[in-house]
C-alpha cells in the first residue's frame, strides 16, 4: 500500500468511530471537527491529508508547527492549522502568527501575548480555554483550574484579536474516560450560560473519542488512529 492508501484507510477507520459514537449519542456526525495531529509527522503526509478531504491538522511544538505551516502555505487559507500543546508565554505571540485556532489557553498571561502575535492578521484566532480534568496535586498538571475560567474568558473578551470559541480538556492518565469527560459536561454548563456562543468543545484523542462525543465533543484531536505510530526519529 502507499502512504496515501494508508492515510485513506486511517482515516476511513476514524470517520466510522466518529459516526458510530455519534449515532450511540444522538449526535449528528456533521457536528465533529476532526483535527488531524502531524505531529512529528512529515509536510508531505499533510498534503496527503488535505487531498483526502481534511480541512483541519493540529501540531503540538510551536517550531515543527511553524515550518511545517510555512511549507504548506501554497494549499491555501482554507487548511485550518490547530496549535494543541502546551504553550510558552514567550512563544505565544510567534504562534498566533499562524495559527487559526489555539486549544491550549490556561494563564491570563498568555492572552496578552497571543493578542500581539496575532494582532497583524485579517480575521481574529479562535482560542479555547484548556481547562484541568487532573486532581489538583496532579504532578504536570495541565491546564486551568475551573475557577480561573471566569478571569481567562473575560481576557480574552477584552483582547484585540482573539475570539473566545470554548474549553479544551484531556482525559487524566490512568483514568477511565467516559467519567473525566462526565465532569468535564458537569463544569461546561456553567461556563455555557455565560458564555452561549462559545459552545466549541475540544476533548477526546485516539483512545477515547467515543467517549468525548457522548459527553459533547465538537472536535476530536486524532493523531495515531489516522497517520500510524509516530516516527521513532523526532
Amino acid at each position: 500500500m502507499s502512504r496515501r492508501d494508508d492515510l485513506a484507510a486511517g482515516l476511513a477507520a476514524v470517520r466510522t468511530r466518529i459516526e458510530i459514537a455519534c449515532a450511540a449519542a444522538g449526535r449528528a456526525a456533521e457536528e465533529i471537527t476532526l483535527v488531524v495531529v502531524t505531529k512529528y509527522f512529515p509536510a508531505s503526509d499533510v498534503r496527503l491529508l488535505v487531498d483526502l478531504g481534511v480541512t483541519d491538522v493540529g501540531e503540538n511544538r510551536h517550531q515543527e508547527a511553524e515550518a511545517k505551516q510555512q511549507e504548506c502555505a501554497d494549499l491555501g487559507p482554507d487548511l485550518r492549522w490547530h496549535f494543541i500543546g502546551g504553550l510558552q508565554s514567550n512563544k505565544a505571540a510567534a504562534v498566533a502568527a499562524y495559527a487559526d485556532v489555539v486549544h491550549s489557553v490556561d494563564r491570563v498571561k498568555l492572552v496578552g501575548r497571543l493578542d500581539d502575535g496575532a494582532a497583524g492578521r485579517s480575521k481574529p484566532v479562535d482560542v479555547l480555554l484548556q481547562v484541568s480534568l487532573d486532581p489538583p496535586d496532579r504532578a504536570g498538571r495541565a491546564g486551568a483550574d475551573v475557577a480561573d475560567l471566569s478571569g481567562l474568558a473575560a481576557a480574552v473578551a477584552t483582547s484585540r484579536a482573539l475570539r473566545l470559541r470554548g474549553l479544551m480538556a484531556v482525559a487524566p492518565l490512568g483514568e477511565d474516560a467516559a467519567a473525566a469527560f462526565a465532569r468535564l459536561t458537569d463544569l461546561r454548563r456553567p461556563f455555557l450560560s455565560e458564555h452561549p456562543d462559545a459552545d466549541w468543545l475540544s476533548a477526546g484523542m485516539s483512545g477515547d473519542l467515543e467517549a468525548a462525543i457522548k459527553a459533547g465533543a465538537t472536535h476530536v484531536r486524532v493523531g495515531t488512529a489516522v497517520l500510524g505510530s509516530r516516527p521513532s526519529v523526532q
